[in-house]
């Protein structure tokens, strides 16, 4: 086995909306050797076809795998694979038990019935900060409550509980705390949604994700629960962070943000180029596998047992598109790996691209004059959490 490099980590950024400082040349040639910074070494695979590949192939095993990042010096994984409704850390027909009956209530129909709310809460927001008058923080006003609200609504949390939940979680996907302290924190939601998910089930309603998984699936009440927090953490933290990193890269590219000034009826092409865009300059290592048999990669063989994380730098591989490093908001549409790929892609995508494409598409129509507060560069940005973004927009109109 070569030495491995030393793999760059979030906050090593000249820039906070650059990949951190050296990644992109570490892994130019690769696959490569790195190394993380809890000691566990993987192979880095960075070119579109090579991640796609990682991705779909089911050699490569998630049940394997888990984020390094989120394990213990010890390498133990802050997510047990033997969690009920880890839905994350499964493959196959077992994965595709749970991940089935949940795709029919993020089908592309489903989500357009709900645009007309998702609209209402984005202008409420918006009427809010308008009225508090500027400076206001846009993460606040705006990019956290929308994806949270959603989410919850989505499942059928009652309002009562939704402020909770969407400080709780926010500290479940830290990846900062300790095994302890994640399991005190999906505990705590755990206790609420319990008595939640048993009202829907003797109830007998389907008008909602937890009615429908409640009465309409063969889950169990551990499975029901943990898919629940799954799905609140994730949909409250992605794409709060997108809508905010979307708005800054407008902030620092001005000549884009008047394209989709002058069309904001291209919002929907607009956000899948920001979502290429933002999600390459990410940098840094993304999802993680561990090879079940021998598997020749870009021509390197990755043996059994052996750990790959992929780079969504990928989104930048001039095989995807010309010019793939810059931002072009007048580009049709590529099938970039924003969502992820494979059996395991995001199963948010079409909520999250109708919350992002509304959220932006109404922010700069109301707010034709927004702008930073201050420059991008002294704003503060989370390096704690799985999907780095800023902690506050202060923003002026």
């Amino acid at each position: 086995m070569t030495e491995a490099a030393v793999c760059p980590v979030h906050q090593d950024r000249d820039h906070p909306l650059r990949p951190p400082v050296g990644f992109q040349e570490a892994v130019s040639d690769g696959p490569v050797r790195m190394l993380w910074p809890n000691g566990v070494e993987a192979w880095m695979v960075s070119s579109y076809a090579g991640v796609r590949q990682v991705l779909s192939d089911p050699r490569f095993s998630t049940r394997k795998g888990g984020q390094p990042e989120m394990r213990t010096d010890a390498g133990e994984a802050v997510l047990d694979p033997d969690q009920p409704g880890n839905i994350n850390g499964i493959d196959g027909p077992e994965h595709m038990r749970l991940r089935r009956p949940l795709s029919r209530g993020f089908m592309v129909k489903r989500m357009n019935e709900l645009r007309p709310r998702i609209q209402q809460i984005v202008d409420e927001h918006l009427d809010v900060m308008e009225a508090k008058g500027a400076p206001a923080d846009l993460v606040a006003s705006l990019c956290l409550p929308l994806p949270s609200l959603v989410i919850a609504e989505l499942l059928g949390v009652p309002p009562e509980h939704q402020e909770l939940f969407q400080a709780t979680a926010g500290d479940l996907f830290g990846k900062n705390g300790s095994k302890d302290e994640y399991l005190a924190h999906a505990t705590k939601l755990a206790e609420v949604l319990a008595p939640i998910v048993a009202a829907k089930k003797a109830a007998g309603t389907n008008d909602d994700m937890i009615g429908l998984m409640a009465n309409d699936t063969d889950f169990s009440m551990d499975e029901l629960i943990f898919l629940c927090i799954g799905l609140l953490a994730a949909g409250h933290e992605t794409t709060s962070n997108f809508l905010g990193l979307f708005t800054l890269h407008l902030f620092e590219q001005p000549d884009q943000l008047e394209v989709l000034r002058r069309d904001p009826g291209r919002a929907d092409v607009v956000v899948e180029e920001l979502l290429r865009y933002t999600v390459g300059h990410l940098g840094g290592p993304g999802l993680t596998r561990r090879a079940t048999e021998d598997v020749e990669v870009d021509g390197v063989l990755i043996r059994a047992g052996e750990w790959v994380s992929v780079s969504l730098m990928a989104n930048l591989d001039e095989a995807l598109c010309p010019r793939a490093d810059e931002l072009d908001l007048e580009r049709d549409a590529v099938s970039h790996l924003g969502f992820g790929f494979g059996p395991h892609q995001c199963l948010g995508a079409n909520l999250a691209r109708a919350e992002l494409q509304i959220g932006l598409r109404t922010l700069f129509e109301r707010f034709p004059n927004l702008r930073p507060a201050v420059p991008v560069t002294e704003m503060r940005y989370r390096n704690d959490m799985i999907t780095y973004g800023a902690a506050e927009i202060p923003v002026v109109w």
